[in-house]
This record gives structure tokens, C-alpha cells and sequence, in this order.
């Protein structure tokens, strides 16, 4: 087997590895911040306004009998 072939196959599979770690490195920067501001909205979101955009028909309007 060729030694310099050999060679550039193994440094050919530490570049493709470093590669694969900076995209999911990068992946994972991501997430954690769509994560952040996810938090970041729920806790500033009113609870009635949260309820009244999942079921907006309820509590519009009263029936009342006299």
C-alpha cells in the first residue's frame, strides 16, 4: 500500500470530520437560541391573549336572561 496515498486518505477524513463538527456545532447555536427566544416569549406573553389566540370564539360575547 502507498504511503502518501494512505496519508491523503487519512487527512482527507479529518477535514470531512471537522467539517461535519462545524455544521453541527453551528446546528446547535441555532437551536439554542430559537430555544432562548422561545422562552423569552412565553414568559412574556400575557396568559388570557395565549388562550384567546387558541380559541378565539370564546368569550366574545355574554348570554344573559332577565
Amino acid at each position: 500500500m502507498d504511503i502518501a496515498l494512505l496519508s491523503m486518505a487519512m487527512s482527507q477524513g479529518q477535514v470531512q470530520q471537522q467539517a461535519s463538527m462545524a455544521v453541527m456545532k453551528k446546528a446547535l447555536g441555532n437551536a439554542e437560541q430559537q430555544g432562548e427566544a422561545l422562552q423569552k416569549l412565553m414568559g412574556s406573553a400575557d396568559a388570557a391573549a395565549i388562550q384567546h389566540a387558541a380559541q378565539p370564539h370564546l368569550g366574545g360575547s355574554i348570554d344573559l336572561k332577565l
